[in-house]
């Protein structure tokens, strides 16, 4: 059985930047006199002006960093002066690729890491890996710990583009179909699966596929997306894979980015969207589910909207698997023949134009 870890703190609510110290003394005495370092980044700085400053009066012996480039050699470079410096307090501000870098140079470091997200886009937050650029514009998934707590500013979240919330709930709805490949492989003799994480990444997706909550930016539904994005983090720490939050469907993602990144630009929780109505299609279960909270909440996942017309949707299915090919998913059995993607790829042009 694996072992794993859950945060001390997992609080939502207006103004919690600004007590940091506060709520994390009980899991982390003296927190606030301890060598901390900041990691954010230059756009944010000018927008979380007060909030950074806020963050730097708590914590006065706090440096700051600024992320150039989401490398693992610059992840690996901060952990290396985080030791170095006797730094013992790990604190990030930001969206997922602040989060993920600042969540593995804690983990490389061995130091406390707190999470302040300031957009709730995808589950890297929570989750126990980080997708840090390797060689050119490739990128891996590394291994590394979940953070000691996790407090969302709701004054933060509301001031995000709602496309950014749209994403969350995206990478959300691609548990439907990540659980069905997980459980696939399993059947394959492939992997193994936790039921106990299994059913923590089901409850995320149906805590937003059932929510009869509509405003985006209420503090209800941002408690529920928050929570609902904590929960597939924390399936995976419990699985010990991304397996409960990652399936075709992010193969689909990881084949946009590795293949065509000079060509589209989709945020990972569109594009994993996009790719759980093929990836369900393909599993031949209720694509009802899918389509449902697609259109409710209006995720803008019609390919074209991104510049993605039918040869390259046709080519990103059919390279999807090869960009993880140790996963088993319905990509290994299904077919990819370009008549069929190409039919697919007509089929969203034509559901989600009014999008």
């Amino acid at each position: 059985m694996n072992s794993f870890r859950l945060p001390y703190h997992l609080i939502v609510d207006q103004g919690i930047f600004s007590r940091v110290p506060e709520v994390m003394e009980d899991a982390i005495p003296g927190i606030g006199t301890k060598k901390s370092i900041l990691v954010t980044e230059e756009n944010l700085v000018q927008i979380f002006q007060p909030v950074i400053d806020q963050i730097h009066a708590s914590f006065p012996a706090c440096e700051e960093y600024l992320l150039q480039q989401q490398t693992y050699d610059n992840a690996v470079s901060l952990a290396k002066y985080i030791t170095m410096n006797d730094i013992s307090v790990v604190i990030g501000l930001g969206g997922g690729t602040v989060l993920d870098l600042a969540k593995f140079a804690a983990f490389v470091s061995k130091s406390h890491y707190i999470c302040l997200p300031t957009t709730l886009s995808n589950d890297s937050l929570a989750s126990p890996v980080a997708v840090l650029g390797t060689v050119g514009k490739a990128r891996k998934t590394f291994r590394c710990t979940i953070p000691d707590a996790i407090l969302v500013d709701t004054d933060a979240i509301v001031s995000a583009p709602k496309k950014q919330l749209l994403s969350g709930i995206g990478d959300t709805i691609s548990k439907y179909t990540a659980l069905n490949d997980w459980k696939l492989a399993y059947q394959k003799g492939n992997d193994r699966v936790d039921d106990f994480a299994y059913m923590i990444s089901k409850m995320a997706f149906n805590s937003i596929c059932y929510n009869d909550q509509r405003d985006l930016k209420s503090l209800d539904f941002l408690k529920r997306l928050t929570q609902a994005l904590v929960m597939g983090g924390l399936a995976m720490e419990i699985a010990g894979s991304s397996r409960p939050s990652s399936g075709s469907e992010h193969l689909f993602n990881h084949s946009l980015e590795e293949n065509f990144g000079d060509q589209v630009n989709v945020p990972h929780g569109i594009a994993v969207a996009m790719g759980s109505y093929g990836a369900c299609k393909f599993q031949n279960r209720n694509i009802g589910k899918i389509t449902r909270v697609i259109q409710t909440y209006e995720i803008p996942v019609r390919p074209s909207d991104w510049k993605i017309d039918e040869d390259l949707f046709v080519e990103a299915w059919q390279t999807a698997a090869a960009t993880r090919p140790e996963r088993y998913t319905i990509l290994n059995e299904t077919d990819l023949s370009a008549g069929r993607l190409a039919e697919l790829y007509r089929e969203m042009e034509e559901v989600f134009a009014a999008l």
